[in-house]
């Protein structure tokens, strides 16, 4: 952008999935986050969102291949920056909210950062793993999702200098909750040559049911199936950073939070501002 420039900053928000189901996961607070921003020079509009290269299904959960003995993991994530806000898509079930303007020159400092950012970070990660749903528990496992990125953009602005306005955001979290974990290994040691090869079968047999399905009697037959090993015998097993992990489930297992974040105050003493 042109250093005199000034950018409008925008907090985008939806429904996953809303071009397909339209607010139908927004009830359960399942929500997909983004920034938008608009040059007041040109009056252009840009999007910028962290996105699961492969769906979300894909990216949380493998697929089993008859002819690979490991799981097949497209759980890569990108920053992915295009020209346009799709009013339709963020207005209809969703947000825009302005929430800064920003100069040129910040936003450039910013674009320098999020490429810097998109080469540490390159797998999308779904669950928060925690010991409990109590405050301060121990987390054992951060999500590395859209809103992580959007946090980060947004604390990365504020060292910037930038003045958020003071408007609520709440983001989607969703949680497992499980004793201590325990190291499994990764694909080489537990799936290659020399591995284990009950463990290799028990992780096949975990994920099995996740596969997708054409029936809906398959469907329920899954869920039961996932019932079993998660709640009743209380495990999951845990792909994080290309390594496995087991997880010894605790009640309430799972929980889907929508929770309030606010946004950060700016750093005042940003020098060269």
């Amino acid at each position: 952008m042109k250093s005199d420039d000034i950018i409008e900053v925008f907090r985008l928000q939806t429904p996953v999935w809303e071009f397909k189901y339209g607010d139908l996961l927004g009830h359960f607070k399942i929500m997909h986050d983004a920034i938008g921003f608009r040059s007041t020079i040109t009056g252009k509009n840009y999007t910028m969102e962290w996105y699961e290269l492969f769906q979300l299904g894909n990216c949380t959960f493998p697929h089993l291949r008859p002819e690979m003995n490991a799981p097949f993991w497209c759980n890569q994530g990108a920053a992915c920056f295009f020209e346009g806000i799709d009013d339709t898509h963020w207005k209809e079930n969703g947000t825009i909210a302005l929430v800064a303007t920003i100069s040129g020159v910040t936003f450039n400092r910013m674009a320098k950062w999020v490429k810097q950012d998109n080469e540490t970070g390159i797998y999308y990660e779904t669950w928060t793993v925690q010991a409990s749903p109590e405050k301060g528990a121990e987390t054992w496992f951060e999500s590395y999702d859209c809103s992580k990125f959007v946090l980060r953009t947004y604390k990365k602005l504020a060292e910037l200098g930038t003045e958020f306005k003071k408007i609520e955001t709440n983001y989607t979290r969703i949680f497992l909750y499980s004793g201590e974990p325990t190291y499994l290994g990764n694909e080489t040691s537990v799936f290659g040559p020399t591995g284990n090869k009950t463990l290799a079968l028990a992780i096949r047999n975990f994920y099995y049911p996740f596969k997708p399905y054409l029936s809906t009697k398959e469907f329920l037959l899954s869920l039961l199936e996932i019932f079993d090993s998660v709640i009743m015998h209380r495990q999951f097993y845990l792909f994080y950073n290309f390594e496995y992990w087991f997880l010894p489930m605790k009640f309430p297992f799972i929980k889907i939070t929508y929770e309030e974040i606010p946004l950060p105050q700016r750093n005042k003493i940003y020098p060269g501002l």
